[in-house]
């Protein structure tokens, strides 16, 4: 992507965004139980703390998975502070009072923050290297280039294997997933 105009990088990245949302409409319109091999990914981390996401219009949601790991560790949500800012997580349990947060996603009431090792990463669209399309805010780059400063964190793209893409424009500020899990299979880059 050396070369290309910022410009040029922004329109690829939009024409990628629609393609892959409408890639993604139609494959959440077919789904049907989609978290059991998240749910086992997660299950060889008991007790560490992840960070999932609360699902919104068409995304693949985790929250089955999320609800496991609850059982055995402190499990999450990402609070948007602000534009440009990293996530900040809250603390997440089965049933607990939630409330719309920026964007609508749902947020706990109680704000008792915690700091993941494992971040679940909603996406747009995916490649098998690792590389991730996000929503344009650019709030899991950020945020993930702040935990892998302070340790180790395992970014974990979960989506449809229809999100998948051969090629996507990423700029070297975008951060790399570790590992992607979609309703077909687990992809290790």
């Amino acid at each position: 992507m050396s070369g290309c105009a910022p410009d040029a990088i922004a329109a690829r990245k939009a024409a990628a965004r629609a393609a892959a949302f409408e890639r993604r409409r139609v494959a959440h319109e077919m789904a049907w139980a989609s978290a059991g091999l998240l749910s086992s990914v997660l299950a060889g981390h008991r007790g560490a703390p992840i960070a999932g996401y609360m699902a919104m219009r068409t995304e693949i949601d985790p929250a089955p998975a999320m609800e496991e790991a609850a059982a055995h560790g402190p499990v999450g949500v990402p609070i948007i502070l602000g534009q440009d800012h990293p996530l900040e997580f809250h603390r997440w349990l089965p049933g607990c009072a939630t409330r719309p947060g920026p964007f609508g996603a749902l947020i706990p009431v109680d704000a008792e923050r915690m700091v993941p090792e494992i971040v679940i990463v909603p996406l747009v669209a995916f490649d098998r290297r690792g590389g991730r399309l996000g929503y344009g805010g650019g709030f899991y780059d950020r945020t993930l280039a702040l935990l892998r400063a302070h340790g180790p964190v395992l970014a974990i793209g979960f989506a449809y294997a229809a999100q998948e893409s051969d090629e996507l424009p990423l700029e070297p500020t975008d951060q790399p997933l570790d590992m992607i899990v979609t309703e077909r299979e687990i992809i290790e880059p």
